[in-house]
């Protein structure tokens, strides 16, 4: 099967980018399942109930988050509602909502997402990635070979590391958060495909889907200013990961598309 990964969805361009481009991506790479890290698609910051709707109805089948799920403040009392909407998995399980899940996919198919936060130069209160790993792959391993993780961190080594001590385990590590896709996409020795980040679905002439002076003033004077998403000029950046019926990886692709 074939599985198309969409970076993080910044602001209302990126949602409409998602929109526009997404049934024909599904159909030039004949992807069976849509991910997509969309925890910055309410105006920048965090995620309500009415921009899932409109990614779910745009062809998204499930979709992870980050640091910022709770910037919206409503979203806590949404999240359990919208099962296929995925919270850090190595948090405090007084959170709302869950962190991983099976979902079912054209064919009969299923596929395990899992959703991370990394702990390297985050401000996050998260429980180790790794032990949090073990316990939840080896439950989801009994109900399918297709997993993909979402290692949604700041340290490329953090996400490097995941994706070697999960090789063999998981179809897929793929990293979020940092908004620039890498080059590094490559399949691990054991099977497992990787990539340290997607990138985002975003402006291009931006700074990582803001404007760009707010965020230049910010590094340049060390003053507080307010950071607004670019919605025009947008770019988006995807993954597709082709995955056998053992689970293990056969090829990992990047995909770019520009809005006209």
């Amino acid at each position: 099967m074939k599985i198309l990964f969409l970076g993080d969805i910044v602001g209302n361009g990126g949602r409409a980018a998602v929109k526009t481009f997404l049934p024909g991506l599904m159909d030039e790479y004949g992807c069976d399942f849509c991910i997509a890290n969309a925890e910055n698609s309410a105006g920048g910051s965090g995620l309500t109930s009415r921009c899932v709707r409109e990614l779910l109805d745009s062809g998204v089948h499930a979709i992870t988050t980050g640091d910022h799920v709770w910037d919206q403040r409503e979203f806590a009392g949404e999240l359990p509602r919208l099962t296929q909407v995925l919270r850090p998995a190595n948090v405090s399980p007084a959170q709302p909502g869950r962190g991983y899940a099976v979902f079912d996919a054209p064919g009969g198919l299923k596929v395990g997402v899992v959703c991370l936060l990394g702990r390297t130069f985050m401000m996050s209160s998260a429980d180790c990635p790794f032990a949090a790993a073990d316990r939840i792959v080896k439950e989801l391993r009994e109900q399918t070979p297709v997993t993909l993780i979402d290692m949604h961190a700041e340290a490329t080594s953090e996400k490097i590391a995941m994706g070697r001590y999960l090789d063999g385990r998981v179809s897929a590590v793929l990293g979020t958060h940092t908004h620039v896709p890498t080059a590094d996409q490559q399949i691990f020795p054991h099977g497992t495909a990787f990539q340290c980040d997607v990138g985002m679905v975003g402006s291009r002439e931006s700074i990582l889907g803001r404007d760009i002076q707010p965020v230049l003033q910010r590094f340049t004077t060390g003053m507080p200013a307010r950071f607004t998403v670019n919605n025009r000029e947008i770019r988006l950046h995807g993954t597709v990961v082709t995955v056998a019926d053992d689970g293990r990886a056969r090829g990992i692709q990047r995909v770019l598309r520009d809005m006209p």
